[in-house]
């Protein structure tokens, strides 16, 4: 029986289409392996976001050629995910790799199974990229991460096209599940042992299922599930955030108090040249709203560094909006070109000496935020979903609070998928320390 690993980089969205794949191989009757050594099929899911990422990818590829060549037709290499979707990558793995057998994108990956069988009929490559799927493919298996929690995806592709964003060209354009679909999914999960889920979109907000309802809508419908103890969602765009979704915080005795909403950038000059349709001053105001609704809700952000033309003042704009504002945590990336997006063409690119100078200063303020949030949380009892064992110590357990926050603390293997009360002893920049109540 031959074992497949997968290696996922990227987002939410590509961590759920590698459950769905090992659910597909698992159900084909494939097995999983523990490590990409104990393999005879490689599968590399792709994200495009980042020039980091494009670089890390290459270089884990071509580790894999001595493999390949040493064992031939009894290993398998696949590449799929965001990378494929951009023609001058498929055309670079062609030239360059090969060696590597199946080539799939984001639109068609319930078709894994049958592109394995074709390249085990004669070992001849497969490639196979649509530029957009059809129709949403519904009732696919997943093997997921955690019995307890589980990602849904609620719509897919983007119609935001952001200037600096591959993912409009890489995910297509917009389409929402049915919310029947997606309560109907719901319900099968909570019976299977699932207490939260996380509804995934490239911007959950627009979602609008083809009877009519909107997101607040759905919210609602899956908060009514019997058994299900947790909803999260991600990501937000600010302009999009309505009125009735704030109040969802308020009447959703589900949905947990944290919200990740994007800035991207204070300045309203970059916004517009982003491209991201509202301004500085709406965004605070939606920060102001949610705060009087939900007072100790949990924020969190995306900001980017060194957009093309972001002046000193444009970054210092950023630096006050991120004090003012005060996030419990962000994800700072420094802008990198993205080959197809309009930014790319943009002549006024910042130095990268600049971009890192201000990348420091704006990591030292979120991580100053974020170390006060956390403090404050230092007496308190809070109930943290269980998730498993830490990572750094694997005889503490680690979980997350309502609001998201990292919780690490001793305890048993038997508490894994409960909520439990826990007491914070000690806060870090990025985590908490605890003991059972």
């Amino acid at each position: 029986m031959r074992k497949f690993h997968i290696s996922t980089f990227g987002c939410q969205m590509n961590e759920h289409d590698s459950e769905i794949m090992a659910g597909l191989l698992l159900e084909a009757g494939y097995e999983m392996a523990k490590s990409r050594s104990e393999a005879d099929i490689v599968i590399f899911n792709t994200c495009s976001i980042r020039e980091n990422a494009d670089k890390r990818f290459f270089g884990t590829l071509g580790q894999l050629k001595k493999t390949k060549m040493a064992r031939k037709d009894d290993f398998t290499v696949c590449v799929c995910g965001c990378m494929p979707q951009q023609k001058h990558i498929t055309d670079t793995i062609k030239a360059k790799y090969p060696w590597v057998d199946i080539v799939f994108g984001t639109h068609n990956i319930e078709r894994l199974p049958a592109l394995l069988a074709n390249w085990e009929k004669d070992h001849s490559s497969q490639i196979e990229v649509l530029e957009d799927r059809e129709a949403i493919s519904e009732k696919l298996p997943a093997c997921r991460l955690y019995r307890h929690k589980s990602y849904v995806n609620i719509t897919y592709g983007c119609d935001n096209f952001c200037t600096y964003c591959i993912v409009p060209y890489t995910r297509g354009r917009e389409k929402s599940r049915s919310a029947q679909a997606i309560i109907g999914e719901r319900k099968d999960l909570v019976a299977d042992g699932v207490k939260e889920v996380m509804l995934l979109g490239q911007n959950v907000n627009s979602y609008s299922s083809p009877s009519g309802e909107n997101f607040a809508d759905l919210i609602r419908e899956i908060n009514d599930i019997d058994g299900l103890e947790r909803i999260r969602f991600m990501t937000s765009h600010p302009k999009d955030l309505s009125d009735d979704l704030i109040k969802c915080f308020l009447e959703c005795d589900k949905l947990c108090k944290y919200l990740h909403l994007p800035v991207q950038a204070g300045s309203n000059g970059i916004l517009k040249r982003m491209n991201r349709k509202y301004t500085r001053e709406h965004y605070l105001q939606l920060v102001k709203k949610l705060r009087e609704a939900v007072p100790d809700i949990t924020l969190s952000t995306d900001i980017i560094v060194g957009f093309p033309g972001e002046s000193d003042e444009d970054f210092k704009e950023t630096l006050d909006l991120v004090n003012e504002v005060g996030y419990d945590s962000a994800f700072t990336f420094l802008y990198s070109i993205r080959k197809g997006t309009p930014a790319e063409k943009y002549k006024d690119q910042i130095p990268e000496d600049v971009k890192h100078e201000r990348f420091d200063r704006l990591v030292e303020a979120v991580n100053s935020s974020a170390e006060k949030k956390n403090a404050a949380y230092v007496g308190r009892v809070v109930d943290v979903m269980v998730d498993g064992f830490s990572k750094n110590n694997h005889k503490a357990l680690s979980g997350r609070t309502d609001g998201f926050k990292l919780v690490n603390f001793e305890g048993d293997s038997s508490l894994i998928g409960q909520i439990v009360k826990v007491k914070i002893i000690a806060s870090n920049t990025f985590s908490l320390e605890g003991e059972l109540v």
